[in-house]
C-alpha cells in the first residue's frame, strides 16, 4: 500500500519543484515546458549502441514503495510532478469546459443502474449502483424469492483507498461461501478473501499475491488459485488451498517453469472438471481433475506443441475443443474423456477459410457458435440433431456475442448486441421458436438522444499492398462532411484483439459537436480472420502502422476531413501504434492522443524482469535475436524520435501501471521535448494513484476523458 509519508513528500515536491512560467497565456510558445535532465546511458546489443538519455527515469517497485525516497526517486517524482503542473497550466483555460464535459458525460449515466441478473445454482446474481456511488453493490436473490442479499458493499469497502478494484467473485457449490479478490494498488496483484454468506463474517483465510480468481472444488472447502511472480507479475503457479489452513501450507499443484507461458485455473461449464491452462501467443496446454476429487491426479488433455492452440469444455462423455490444428481459422472437435490426445480428435465444425470460428456454447439440445464473417460477428444456432440458422442483424457495423449462459438444460440463449448507434443491449432468444425478448438496453440519460439521429457507415480503404482495410464510422446526421470536419480515428491492432464497433454514450460529446468517429480495423487485430492477425505481428508488424496511415489518407481523400482536422487515438499497444504513426507520418494529424503507450519496445522486450515481456516474444519477437532487434528498432517509437515537427500530442500514463510501466511514456515525452522542432502542444498526464486501467471509480475515470476531449476541442476552437 502506498505510504502516507511518501505521498506527503510528492506533494511537497509538486509545490516546490514546478518549472512553469507564471504567465497565464494560453499560447503554448509562452509556457516554459519541463526540462528533464540528460544522463546518457549506453545500451549495446548485437554490436549496436543506443544512447538513452532518460534511462534514469526507471524506478523499481522497492523504490516506489519506500517510505524514504532516494535521490533517483526524488528526481523521477520531481519530473513527473513538473509535467503534471505544466499540463495543468497549459490546459487551464479549458478547466471550465472540462468540468462541463465531465458533468455532461456522467450525466448520461444512469446513477442507480443494475446489471441483468444471471441465474446460477438456485440464485440470481447481479450488481447495482446506488445514485452517486462510484462502486457497485454485488448482490443476489434466491430465485422466486424477492429478498436481496448484499454480498459485497463496494462503496463501504472502498473507503480510505485511492484505488479499489474488485477481482473475480465465486460462490461455493453449496451457496454458503463467497471468494473474492481485492486490489488496492492498481498493480493487478489481488488478495483473495472468503466470506460466510449466512453470517456476513470474513473467514481468517487470506490468499495474497494472486490473480484474484478462486475456483471451487465440489467439496465446498477446497479452492484452486494462481499466484504471481513478485517481479514479473507472471501467473506461474497454481495452488490448492483448504479453508481453515494457513496459506503457507497450500499445496503447489502446478508450476509453469517456461517463462514464455502464463497459467490459470478454471472450472468446466458442467462443473464436473477443474482445469489448469498454460498459455502463450502460439501454444496452450490443459490438464484436468474431477471436481469431486480435488486431491486426484491431473491428466493432460494434449501436451503443448508450438503453434498448437486449443481451449476445452465438457459435455456428456466428451471434451469439446476449439483448436487451430490444421485449421488456421480454428475449428471445433470432440474427443472422448478417456482419449484426449490430438490423434483422437474428431471434427464437429470443420475449418473454413473465409470464416473465423471464435467460440462456442454448449446446451443440452443446441450448439451455439460465435463466428466472424467479413469482419463482423455472427451467432449461429445449431441443433445437435436438426436444423441450424444465423441470427440477423441490420446495422452496417456491430458486435454480437453470447453472454452469461451458465445453464445446460435450457433452450434459451442470452446474447449481447451493440452497434455504433445502438446502446448495449441484452437479449434472450428461444432457440426452438426463435422468439426474442429484450431484457435490457443501456439507458442514456439525455432527452435529446435518439439512435436515429446518428449515421453509421462501413467502408474499405486500400493499403499499400492492395489489402482492403475495413473502416467503421459514426457521425450525427446533418453534419457537413468536408475538409473542415473534425475526425477522430481510433484503433488497437495487436494480439489478435479486434477493435469492435460498439456504442459509447461518452462519444456523444464528440459527435454532437460535429466530430466524425472512425475505427480502422487494421492488421494485428483479428477482424478478417487469423491471417489478419499474423500479417500484423513479428516481422510484419509495420503493416499495422501503415494500414492505419492508409486509412487516415483514405478518409482525407474521400472528403471526410483533412490533416488539419484529423486526430488519432490509441492506448497501450494502440499507444505503440500512435507513437509509430507519429514518427512515420506526423503531418497527417492535427493531434494525437497516446494512452498508457507501449513505446520503448526494444528496451522493454530485452528486459525479462518487466511484466509481460517473456510470454510476448511470439507477438513482438525476441530482440536477443538480431533479426528481431533490428526490426523492432526500426519502428520503436522511442528509438525513432527525430528532430522534426510533430503535431499536438497528449500522453497519459499511471504511476502504478503494471502493464506499460510509467517510465515508457515519461521517457518518450522527455525525448520528444528534447528533439521536436515545432511549437505544438505536448502534454503528459501522469496519474500518481492509478495503473493501466486508470481510476477505479465509476465516475472518476471520465475526468481524463474530459481532458482528452478538451484537448481536441481546443485545437478545433470549440469552446462549449
Amino acid at each position: 500500500m502506498k505510504n502516507t509519508l511518501y505521498f506527503l513528500f510528492t506533494i511537497l515536491l509538486f509545490l516546490s519543484g514546478c518549472k512553469i512560467n507564471e504567465e497565464k497565456s494560453v499560447d503554448n510558445s509562452q509556457l516554459k515546458a519541463p526540462s528533464a535532465k540528460i544522463l546518457p546511458e549506453k545500451l549495446t546489443n548485437h554490436g549496436d549502441t543506443r544512447i538513452d538519455n532518460y534511462f534514469w527515469m526507471r524506478l523499481s517497485d522497492d523504490q516506489k514503495n519506500s517510505e524514504i525516497p532516494d535521490n533517483q526517486t526524488n528526481d523521477v517524482l520531481g519530473y513527473l510532478n513538473d509535467e503534471n503542473a505544466y499540463l495543468k497550466e497549459a490546459m487551464k483555460h479549458t478547466e471550465v469546459f472540462q468540468e462541463k464535459l465531465y458533468n455532461e458525460i456522467v450525466g448520461r449515466i444512469k446513477k442507480d443502474d443494475q446489471s441483468v441478473p444471471v441465474n446460477d445454482n438456485g440464485y440470481s446474481y447481479y450488481s447495482r449502483f446506488e445514485e452517486g456511488a462510484d462502486y457497485a453493490l454485488y448482490c443476489r436473490k434466491k430465485i422466486e424469492i424477492d429478498k436481496e442479499e448484499v454480498l459485497l458493499n463496494g462503496p463501504e469497502m472502498a473507503k480510505g483507498f485511492s484505488y479499489f478494484g474488485v477481482g473475480a467473485r465465486s460462490v461455493s457449490p453449496d451457496n454458503k461461501l463467497l471468494a473474492y479478490g481485492i486490489d488496492t494498488v492498481s498493480r493487478r496483484r489481488y488478495s483473495i478473501y472468503f466470506k460466510n454468506l449466512a453470517t456476513g463474517e470474513l473467514l481468517l483465510d487470506v490468499l495474497t499475491n494472486t490473480s484474484g480468481e478462486a475456483t471451487w472444488a465440489n467439496d465446498n472447502k477446497t479452492v484452486f488459485y494462481t499466484k504471481k511472480d513478485p517481479v514479473t507479475l507472471r501467473t506461474d503457479k497454481v495452488y490448492k488451498h483448504v479453508l481453515g489452513t494457513d496459506q503457507s501450507n497450500d499445496v503447489l499443484v502446478f508450476e509453469e517453469k517456461d517463462e514464455t507461458f502464463g497459467c490459470g485455473v478454471i472450472k468446466s461449464k458442467s462443473k464436473k472438471y477443474i482445469m489448469t491452462v498454460s498459455y502463450q501467443t502460439l501454444s496452450t496446454e490443459y490438464s484436468y481433475i474431477d471436481a469431486d476429487n480435488p486431491n486426484g491426479n491431473w491428466t493432460i488433455v494434449q501436451p503443448r506443441e508450438k503453434d498448437l492452440l486449443y481451449n476445452v469444455d465438457h459435455f456428456g462423455d466428451n471434451f469439446y475443443i476449439r483448436t487451430n490444428l490444421n485449421a488456421k481459422n480454428f475449428k471445433l472437435i470432440k474427443t472422448p474423456i478417456s482419449k484426449t490426445a490430438k490423434e483422437n480428435w474428431v471434427d464437429v465444425i470443420p475449418h473454413r477459410e473465409s470464416v473465423l470460428f471464435e467460440g462456442f456454447d454448449i446446451f443440452k439440445n443446441h450448439l451455439v457458435l460465435t463466428e466472424r464473417i467479413n469482419g463482423l460477428t455472427a451467432i449461429r444456432i445449431k441443433k445437435w440433431e436438426g436444423d441450424e440458422y444465423y441470427l440477423n442483424f441490420s446495422d452496417p457495423a456491430y458486435l454480437a456475442n453470447p453472454t452469461s449462459n451458465l445453464d445446460y438444460n435450457t433452450s434459451v440463449l442470452r446474447y449481447s448486441y451493440s452497434s455504433l448507434t445502438t446502446p448495449s443491449s441484452t437479449f434472450e432468444i428461444n432457440m426452438d421458436t426463435k422468439d426474442q425478448v429484450l431484457l435490457k438496453q443501456q439507458e442514456v440519460i439525455d432527452p435529446n438522444f435518439l439512435p436515429d439521429n446518428y449515421t453509421s457507415e462501413r467502408l474499405f480503404a486500400t493499403a499499400n499492398d492492395g489489402t482492403k482495410i475495413p473502416v467503421s464510422l459514426v457521425y450525427k446526421k446533418g453534419i457537413n462532411k468536408n475538409e473542415n470536419t473534425p475526425l477522430l480515428l481510433y484503433s488497437y491492432g495487436s494480439y489478435g484483439s479486434s477493435s469492435e464497433p460498439t456504442f459509447s454514450s461518452t462519444r456523444l460529446s464528440l459527435l454532437d459537436r460535429g466530430f466524425i468517429y472512425a475505427i480502422a480495423h487494421i492488421r494485428g487485430g483479428q477482424e478478417m480472420g487469423r491471417y489478419w492477425y499474423e500479417d500484423g505481428k513479428l516481422l510484419k508488424k509495420k503493416n499495422t502502422f501503415t494500414d492505419f496511415i492508409n486509412v487516415g489518407e483514405f478518409l482525407v481523400s474521400q472528403g471526410y476531413t483533412s490533416s488539419e482536422h484529423m486526430y488519432a487515438y490509441g492506448g497501450s499497444a494502440g499507444g505503440l501504434l500512435m507513437g509509430a504513426v507519429l514518427n512515420m507520418k506526423p503531418e497527417l494529424w492535427n493531434g494525437v492522443v497516446a494512452a498508457v503507450p507501449f513505446v520503448d519496445v526494444v528496451s522493454t522486450m530485452l528486459d525479462e524482469t518487466i511484466p509481460l515481456t517473456t510470454f510476448e516474444f511470439d507477438e513482438w519477437g525476441n530482440p536477443k535475436n538480431k533479426e528481431y532487434y533490428d526490426y523492432m528498432k526500426s519502428y520503436s517509437p522511442y528509438d525513432n524520435v527525430e528532430a522534426k515537427e510533430y503535431p499536438n500530442i497528449l500522453i497519459t500514463t499511471g504511476y502504478w501501471d503494471s502493464q506499460v510501466q510509467y517510465w515508457e511514456p515519461a521517457k518518450w515525452t522527455a525525448k520528444l521535448r528534447e528533439l521536436k522542432t515545432d511549437d505544438n502542444l505536448l502534454i503528459m498526464d501522469c496519474n500518481m494513484e492509478t495503473g493501466h486501467g486508470g481510476a477505479s471509480g465509476r465516475f472518476e475515470r471520465y475526468k481524463r476523458t474530459a481532458l482528452t476531449y478538451a484537448f481536441m476541442f481546443d485545437l478545433e476552437k470549440i469552446t462549449e
